[in-house]
């Protein structure tokens, strides 16, 4: 090792970990422009628009949070069979990925065909343009509800192929298919070139079309290279019932941290749409869409994680990855602190010129929100690196553990008692409850210490 210490890792360490993570980040930082562009487009027709689309877009999130807990589920255990070589529990690991995103993917849908205006209203009580933004939103969310068994069939293969450590397949396919739904919301949302103007409805059918594009190109990627965990659709259902019930088993407080934490996140959003009029919503989505970018951080933690200490535990080499998962924490907390700092610079710059279109009032929130979040990036990478770690050995417990205690105890009640008992704004509220945090990280510590996660599970 040229340099390396207890706490931080050799220069070799770090360049195997970028290797990895920075082809996840740059994917999920190309997705999170095409967020961008999306929101840049569709702000330029109004607060409303911009309120209605992305209150869906909170009701489409989670769905996302479920299936990538899905995924998370099948790839621990898709992770650790890559370390031990097993090319057959990789193949049922992936199969779980795809049988049960794509049921999540199938209830979700039902909702969105039938109930989306209950769902809308939900999110907007007390909102003073809630019935324009529900009357928007309904058929943006009916129209989007067509991109859920893609979008849970690319999520199944994309997240297997970093699991085995091949992170630049989807990071191409990902670039294509964010160029086919930047040119369809050119064409569509304003009616470029002779297309039809459908604004709204026009960006929803241009995710359509990339998301089917982008599962398409996986598909096909997968039927001609014959991948490690390959299983055409016809097998698909052959998957061992013991390993289902392992993973299950294992993961049922994996689900119930993620269950967790996206109700109280939700129920949080619910109350601050209710701060104002369209101005808030649009403000705060337009504050969230900029701090996916530096979000891109949490996955470069997670799948570096799940491929780094998931491999090393399915080796056999348990102490190796006791040391690896000191320096991975060490490294997340030095890259939290970092991009807090150039993302505070980039944001200024960056809200009044994408959301010019935005209402002052709108934009003065956004870059509130976006400076709240910065302040507490370094914790929450600390966070993120301490989960994963766990969650890469099969424990699953600790996440539960701080996610549930702290969002029921503590998050959840003090976001009603803000909301009813004062005036606070949305931003100054959601800084006081991200606190709560502070809580989290110490029962995470405390868990982590006892090293429940250092096994493996490959025997």
């Amino acid at each position: 090792m040229l340099w390396s210490t207890k706490r931080f890792g050799s220069f070799s360490f770090y360049r195997e970990v970028l290797s990895i993570a920075l082809p996840v980040m740059l994917q999920q930082l190309i997705m999170s422009m095409v967020s961008l562009i999306d929101n840049f487009m569709v702000a330029g027709l109004g607060d409303i628009s911009m309120a209605a689309v992305n209150v869906a877009n909170q009701l489409n999130f989670i769905s996302i949070v479920i299936i990538n807990a899905v995924c998370g589920a099948g790839g621990i255990y898709l992770a650790q069979f890559k370390g031990a070589d097993n090319a057959d529990g990789m193949q049922h690991a992936y199969r779980f990925k795809v049988i049960f995103s794509c049921s999540v993917s199938f209830l979700y849908g039902i909702l969105c065909w039938t109930i989306p205006e209950q769902m809308l209203r939900m999110m907007t009580m007390g909102n003073e343009a809630q019935e324009a933004i529900v009357t928007i939103g309904a058929r943006y969310l009916r129209l989007t509800a067509f991109t859920l068994f893609p979008v849970a069939i690319s999520m199944s293969i994309g997240t297997s192929f970093r699991e085995i450590g091949l992170p630049k397949i989807p990071l191409v396919i990902s670039v294509l298919a964010t160029v086919v739904n930047t040119i369809g919301n050119w064409f569509l949302i304003y009616g470029n070139l002779g297309a039809p103007r459908l604004e709204v409805p026009g960006a929803a059918i241009a995710t359509i079309i990339a998301r089917f594009f982008e599962t398409g190109l996986f598909l096909i990627y997968m039927h001609t290279q014959k991948t490690s965990f390959f299983v055409g659709f016809s097998k698909i259902s052959a998957i061992n019932p013991g390993l289902i019930r392992e993973i299950l088993t294992k993961s049922a407080m994996m689900f119930l941290a993620e269950a967790s934490w996206i109700s109280s996140e939700t129920i949080m959003t619910a109350l601050y749409n209710g701060r104002g009029g369209a101005e808030v919503v649009a403000g705060m989505a337009a504050g969230w869409t900029i701090a996916n970018i530096f979000f891109l951080l949490f996955g470069g933690i997670w799948i570096t994680t799940a491929v780094v200490i998931g491999g090393t535990l399915g080796a056999g080499k348990l102490e190796e990855a006791q040391i690896k998962a000191e320096w991975i924490k060490s490294g997340s907390v030095a890259a939290g602190c970092i991009i807090a700092l150039l993302g505070a610079v980039a944001a200024t710059l960056l809200i009044p010129l994408v959301f010019s279109n935005l209402t002052l009032a709108a934009r003065s929130i956004s870059l509130g929100l976006v400076y709240v979040i910065l302040i507490y990036l370094p914790l929450w990478s600390l966070l993120n690196a301490l989960f994963a770690i766990c969650r890469a050995g099969g424990d699953t417990a600790t996440g539960m553990y701080a996610d549930v205690s702290v969002n029921t105890l503590l998050f959840v009640p003090g976001a009603f008692i803000l909301a009813l008992a004062t005036t606070l704004d949305p931003v100054l509220m959601f800084a006081l409850l991200k606190t709560s945090d502070l809580a989290k990280y110490a029962i995470a510590r405390y868990f982590f210490k006892k090293k429940r996660w250092v096994r493996n599970l490959t025997k």
